[in-house]
């Protein structure tokens, strides 16, 4: 199975400089532009057999652009959604340092973000859709269209890294990652690629 896993292009809430979350932003219009470009790229070098996103509107109309020229319907997938950051969704950066700043000592991966969800909680509901996709591939060569918490997390579930590793995955607006998943090996094919923008 090969995946391409996909960032939603430039998003509202990314030039106004507010936490996105479940808040739900449309692109912007280089968001738009980016999706563009990223639906011809897959469509002339890594034509897709089947899409998931986001339901997050950010991801949804990138994944939608992506699907037009392919002609294949997106499904959309509650697992692949953005972490629940509860209060701080759809707050300015700038308020949220005063509200709520970073605790001193860091956050735990158990404990929830204000009133959201922790990052154990977001691992598991990406591990499980994870493991029933390689379980039972449902194609050859599948796209998730996703935010970068959620792609973050498919990469530890991908490496088997444990739930305390402080390895991240850049992910930038549309960049692409490329992963291959068989019964012997997974294998990164590259990460975070953003030359089609160019």
């Amino acid at each position: 199975m090969e995946l391409l896993i996909i960032r939603h292009g430039q998003s509202m809430g990314e030039v106004e400089e507010r936490h996105e979350g479940r808040a739900d932003f449309p692109l912007s219009p280089l968001g738009y532009e980016q999706a563009e470009k990223t639906a011809r790229f897959l469509y002339r070098t890594y034509p897709l057999d089947k899409i998931y996103s986001s339901p997050l509107a950010r991801a949804r109309s990138t994944a939608e652009m992506i699907s037009r020229p392919l002609q294949i319907p997106v499904e959309l997938c509650e697992a692949l959604t953005d972490r629940d950051n509860g209060n701080l969704a759809g707050m300015l950066r700038s308020e949220a340092l005063d509200k709520h700043p970073y605790p001193s000592h860091g956050r735990a991966y158990y404990e929830a973000f204000f009133g959201g969800e922790s990052e154990l909680d977001q691992r598991t509901r990406v591990e499980h859709f994870f493991a029933k996709i390689c379980q039972d591939p449902p194609a050859k060569r599948i796209a998730l269209v996703t935010h970068s918490s959620t792609i973050n997390q498919l990469f530890r579930v991908f490496l088997n890294l444990t739930n305390t590793s402080n390895i991240y995955l850049s992910t930038s607006e549309a960049g692409i990652h490329f992963w291959h998943v068989n019964d012997k090996f997974r294998q990164i094919i590259f990460n975070n690629y953003r030359g089609h923008l160019e």
